[in-house]
């Protein structure tokens, strides 16, 4: 019934902890695949040797997590697609309640399940993603306390990969020349991406509260390189997606946020982080004509877009 894809680059000291919470979930009709990212370390000798369950993907060269996981979807059939990062651990129910949710309700596409952080397990790093208008992303709940203020089963704008489930028929619906993820995103944002693709086709996300992994904090990925591909890539989804109508509405704030953002790069430019964001939004300028020449919008998809706007702000929730 499920494919779980396990995206890897040299995480050989991460995959133990996230292999083994998968061995332990409470729903067994599921395959895991580890699909490797060419990685260096020797994360397929600990796979073979430790984990013979695990189907190896090997890729005969790196290019980042969106080509990693196109390929491990045009590799893999059954009916739920599910992304797991390597640096997490999964609690031994999470599957069952992330699937069980879409089984329970069908009008659901993809299921967001709750995010905390691996060293501090009652802080939430998300619980369900959403979008705002002046293309910044975010992650519901993130850095607060979990209390329980998120622990009912709510509609959201969107799923973030780390840990999230899929109906493959949606995905084949979203899918561009095959290719579920946008390679040209590389990394980062690619499910973003995804999330405004799905909500202009109208497929939507349900948030799963019982469906809970521990994230240790970008330890694939995160500062430096993640600080390039935010800066390239948080324009180049907006202009890939927003339809006329919003653009004209919310340019302005664009412009704002994207100058804020390189304002307080060049306050910190002695960081390498705020280095590499000022480098990524001007890769971002450079690559504006190719996302901008992608567009494309029926009036329909328009329309479910701006409609779907009212899940975009943190506090806009909307009960099964």
């Amino acid at each position: 019934m499920i494919d779980v894809i396990v995206p890897n680059y040299n995480g050989s000291a991460l995959l133990p902890t996230c292999l083994d919470s998968l061995r332990a979930q409470t729903r067994r009709d599921f395959t895991v695949t580890v699909v490797d990212d060419a990685s260096t370390d020797d994360s397929v000798a600990l796979i073979t040797a430790r984990y013979p369950e695990v189907r190896v993907l090997r890729l005969p060269q790196n290019r980042g997590f969106a080509a990693a996981v196109n390929a491990a979807f045009a590799a893999t059939r059954q009916p739920f697609f599910v992304l797991l990062n390597n640096d997490t651990e999964a609690d031994p129910n999470w599957l069952a309640a992330l699937i069980g949710a879409l089984e329970r309700w069908p009008q659901f596409a993809f299921a967001a399940a709750k995010l905390r952080l691996f060293d501090r397990r009652n802080i939430i790093h998300s619980a369900g993603d959403f979008y705002r208008p002046n293309g910044e992303p975010g992650n519901r709940g993130v850095w607060e306390e979990d209390r329980g203020q998120y622990d009912a089963f709510h509609e959201v704008f969107g799923p973030c990969a780390g840990a999230a489930a899929y109906r493959r028929c949606a995905l084949e619906q979203l899918a561009e020349d095959g290719r579920v993820f946008d390679e040209a995103l590389v990394m980062y944002c690619e499910d973003v991406d995804l999330n405004l693709r799905a909500r202009r086709k109208g497929l939507r996300t349900i948030f799963v509260p019982t469906a809970v992994v521990y994230h240790r904090l970008s330890a694939s990925g995160g500062g430096v390189l993640a600080s390039y591909y935010c800066g390239r890539n948080f324009p180049l989804v907006w202009v890939k997606n927003m339809p006329p109508l919003v653009q004209r509405r919310y340019w302005p704030a664009l412009l704002v946020s994207q100058l804020r953002f390189a304002l307080h790069s060049l306050r910190h430019f002695r960081e390498p982080a705020a280095r590499a964001r000022l480098r990524g939004q001007l890769a971002g300028l450079r690559a504006l004509p190719h996302f901008w020449s992608r567009r494309a919008f029926t009036p329909e998809e328009e329309a479910a877009l701006v409609a779907a706007f009212e899940l975009s702000q943190p506090p806009a929730q909307r009960f099964v």
